[in-house]
């Protein structure tokens, strides 16, 4: 996709965009399944479209949709739950930011915006054939960002930053409360203080670092034995705090446990003050040389029990790590293969008796940073290879 400038609200609008308001989209003569029968039941039977699940056309509502106006029931709750912040490695989203499904989607072309749509919900809810007109457009504007909230029936809801996080923190099962996405133009460079491993490199390759930017948006220690409190504040504030424990076959000076204790401490420094509304995000990440105990313990201290992200090629698994994070969608069922302790085990066994050390495990976490496109000011929309 051709990179376009940043809009200006002062500018004349120079992105394709489609008009279609509610008196232009003909009655459904008969209804039909599934999505089709929104339009059927708002302008036949004169339903409110907040009875309506906006995402599959139930009428059994549990919830409100949080991005525009309509209903939403629980199978498509969790459902957008699970992939609301997953990314593909494009930097877009993975799924319809109406549905959080859909096979061929529409990608927004605002730099700024990295969200899709489905085919399915912008025909059945914008109007029929309004899909293949916006596949036709060099750069479309995406319902989230157009000037005027209504398309079709598809209402914005007014402050949907604000709805987002209220429905996140009302119906998600996470411990974690969820930071409001922040708009375009609040949005700061990303400060970083990176515990053991630099992480420079993959945080520039994702464009939240500019080539050459000033060194003192990321900041990293290989040892912090000696750093109280006080430096912490004066380097920071940070934003993200990122710490690992050394591969499996690395030379260290300290025991594995060692990296957790002082990657918590760090942790209760950088933080924000309780009920600062500044996004705060951290990263700890072990490398497999945790035991269970210290991994009990690190699930306690870091109040989350931790995900397994696997590194599977040609059907075996040749690395893995285990990661706790607030960052959105680290979580998700939808992520990662599922890998058993089993296979884990075996992993660390063929490690450990192999003469050649692993390599650190950024490769592996690196698109976990994604989310962090809502909250924070990114200098380039072609992601790179950080290897």
């Amino acid at each position: 996709m051709a990179a376009i400038p940043a809009l200006d609200p002062e500018a004349e609008p120079s992105m394709d965009v489609i008009l279609v308001g509610s008196s232009e989209l003909s009655s459904p003569v008969s209804p039909g399944e599934g999505r089709d029968l929104i339009a059927y039941e708002v302008k036949v039977n004169q339903r409110n479209i907040e009875d309506i699940c906006l995402c599959c056309g139930s009428l059994q509502i549990h919830t409100q949709h949080p991005l525009f106006e309509g209903g939403m029931c629980a199978p498509c709750k969790d459902k957008f739950l699970d992939a609301l912040f997953l990314y593909d490695d494009d930097g877009y989203q993975s799924y319809c930011s109406i549905c959080c499904s859909g096979e061929t989607l529409l990608i927004c072309g605002n730099p700024d915006c990295t969200r899709c749509y489905c085919f399915e919900c912008v025909d059945s809810l914008v109007g029929p054939g309004t899909s293949g007109k916006v596949h036709a457009m060099s750069n479309w504007v995406c319902f989230l960002c157009l000037p005027f909230s209504r398309s079709g029936l598809l209402q914005r809801r007014r402050k949907w930053r604000s709805q987002l996080k209220a429905f996140y923190d009302r119906e998600s099962e996470s411990p974690l409360e969820m930071f409001e996405t922040v708009p375009v133009w609040r949005r700061e460079p990303v400060r970083v203080l990176s515990l053991f491993e630099d992480i420079k490199k993959e945080l520039t390759s994702l464009g939240f670092l500019e080539s050459g930017s000033d060194p003192g948006q990321l900041k990293h220690l290989d040892d912090v034995t000696d750093t109280v409190r006080k430096d912490v504040e004066e380097w920071g504030p940070f934003d993200l705090l990122y710490g690992a424990t050394p591969p499996l076959g690395h030379t260290c000076d300290h025991p594995p446990s060692w990296y957790l204790f002082q990657f918590h401490r760090l942790l209760q420094y950088a933080r924000p003050g309780p009920g600062s509304p500044r996004p705060f995000f951290w990263m700890f990440v072990d490398n497999l040389v945790l035991n269970k105990e210290d991994q009990d313990v690190a699930s306690r201290f870091l109040e989350m029990e931790p995900t397994t992200i696997p590194d599977v090629r040609g059907g075996s698994l040749q690395n893995a790590v285990r990661v706790w994070s607030n960052i959105p969608a680290i979580r998700s069922s939808r992520q990662w293969a599922l890998v058993s302790e089993e296979e884990l085990s075996l992993l660390t066994q063929n490690r450990q008796s192999s003469k050649l050390a692993a390599k650190w495990p950024t490769k592996l976490v690196k698109n976990c940073f994604l989310p962090l496109r809502e909250y924070f000011k990114y200098f380039s929309t072609e992601l790179t290879s950080s290897l």
